[in-house]
């Protein structure tokens, strides 16, 4: 892909999109449907479309969502692979761009550095660095979307190791994969317990020597089908688009029904996963050593493994799970603090992300800096006391795409409605400033842990809540009215205030 040209200073937009993987491309193909006359950019740091689907490359990388609902709502998925890999969802997200003109407003290595607002002009002033050149340049717009979503590109979390330096293999983190790491015929020991070890440990199987999972504390994990049945015949009987939208609708339906089965029936939740790993995994297994977790079913994100390839990878003998602590490294492994040492030719950190909320951009409103831990999100989507700024953030608990859908109709209406009403500006305010907040995001995952006090927070009622619902916001962002007396509209011209 080549490079667009850095914009000019003069330049204006109504819209500008930072970030252009699944929810930038999604938010672009909602302006253009639902409001053609707006003009739009989206800014992309890196040098390719696709966001993490295009960042990651470690072994076996895919969604543990299913693609009926992972996908966008507008875009049938065609593939007879439900539960699909990384190169399949890159595609998928490309024709989307492609179909609907979406590339011609990319621009490539343009990496946003921070964004003012003012509020006499009604726009925010935007700077923006060339990533390949380090030219800067000012672009302005009515309206900031952030969709870059939630993580470093560029630096993945690894926790300090005691003796590190010792160890004389390779230690490489799954985000920053090399394309010559040779495995083969290799023992390997991957840190971690979270989706992306349990993807790499059965893709590492078949060609290391040896693999082991080394995890601090188990995560509940369930086998699924790889390829969905009865979404294969729905669309082979009733059509690609009425098949795909009755099975995202099944699909959308099982995963609240899961959850809230989960989340009400946490002891029956718990025996019957266990009754599921007991039958995938050898007899006399130490089940509740290794697939057991302290905390209860969806307090952390469970873990899907297509065709139980992890379950199937240790039944072979070609994966150990261990569960213990890291003491130090030695130069030919790592010493547990149980006294077992495990040997290694390479080690994976599968240890997780670092958060860093809409990309670290430095925002200020009127010359103040925006504290984010200072303001409440509205309706998951804007932040208090920040006009014309709005963010994408999925579901933790379903498919994150699901959320973003609902958003960007919003957005859209939101916009509209602007415009029929002669509003330029608007801005979320809680009418009841003493309300008591939360964390914006009630997960217990460890790289939300570490980024809890970095993040907006939420309130206890709405619209000032997060819901993770997805029959919620169909009510709260599709049906639902988009004026609120908790978002104040203005027109910059009378220097007038209205609540809508």
């Amino acid at each position: 892909m080549s490079p667009s040209p850095v914009a000019s200073a003069a330049e204006h937009l109504d819209v500008l999109i930072v970030g252009a993987g699944i929810s930038g491309i999604g938010a672009a193909r909602y302006l253009k449907t639902e409001l053609p006359s707006k003009s739009f950019a989206i800014l992309e740091a890196r040098g390719a479309s696709g966001g993490t689907w295009d960042l990651f490359r470690y072994p076996g990388i895919r969604s543990d969502s299913d693609l009926h609902t992972f996908g966008y709502e507008f875009k049938p998925w065609r593939d007879e692979q439900s539960i699909a890999d990384a190169p399949r969802i890159l595609d998928y997200l490309r024709q989307t761009a492609a179909e609907n003109g979406i590339d011609a407003h990319t621009r490539y290595h343009h990496e946003v550095l921070g964004a003012s607002w003012s509020s006499d002009e009604a726009r925010w002033t935007v700077e923006v660095e060339r990533a390949d050149t380090g030219e800067r340049a000012t672009l302005t717009c009515g309206w900031l979307f952030c969709a870059g979503g939630y993580y470093r590109y560029d630096e993945g979390f690894t926790p300090a190791f005691e003796g590190l330096e010792r160890f004389r293999g390779p230690v490489v983190h799954p985000q920053h994969w090399p394309e010559d790491l040779d495995y083969a015929g290799k023992r390997v020991v991957v840190i971690g317990s979270g989706a992306t070890a349990v993807t790499l440990v059965p893709s590492m199987a078949p060609t290391a020597a040896h693999v082991t999972m080394l995890q601090r504390t188990p995560t509940y994990i369930l086998p699924i089908s790889r390829a969905d049945a009865v979404a294969n015949a729905l669309k082979k009987y009733l059509g690609e688009r009425r098949g795909y939208a009755l099975s995202r609708r099944k699909n959308i339906a099982q995963q609240r029904l899961v959850w809230s089965f989960c989340r009400r029936f946490p002891k029956a939740a718990r025996r019957l996963i266990r009754w599921i790993n007991t039958r995938q995994l050898p007899a006399g297994y130490p089940v509740d050593e290794h697939f057991n977790p302290p905390y209860d079913p969806w307090d952390q994100r469970l873990c899907a493994v297509p065709d139980g390839d992890l379950f199937r990878v240790i039944r072979e003998g070609r994966a150990t799970v261990v569960t213990d602590r890291i003491a130090s490294f030695t130069e030919g492994g790592l010493l547990l603090e149980s006294g077992r040492e495990l040997e290694a030719d390479v080690v994976v950190t599968a240890t997780g992300l670092n958060v860093r909320a809409f990309g670290g951009i430095r925002l200020t409103v009127d010359g103040r800096e925006v504290s984010l831990p200072d303001t409440l999100a509205y309706k998951g989507m804007m932040l208090s006391g920040v006009p014309n700024l709005a963010f994408a953030i999925g579901y933790t608990n379903s498919s994150w795409t699901l959320k973003i859908g609902l958003l960007c109709e919003h957005f859209c209406r939101l916009l509209a409605h602007m415009d029929a009403h002669g509003h330029d500006t608007c801005r979320p305010e809680p009418t009841d400033p003493g309300m008591p907040t939360r964390p914006f995001l009630d997960f217990g995952a460890g790289y939300v842990r570490r980024a809890v006090d970095s993040l907006p927070r939420q309130g206890d009622r709405m619209p000032w809540l997060t819901s993770m619902d997805y029959r919620d916001d169909v009510k709260l962002l599709r049906s639902g009215s988009v004026a609120d007396p908790e978002l104040i509209f203005s027109r910059t011209e009378a220097r007038s205030g209205a609540r809508a």
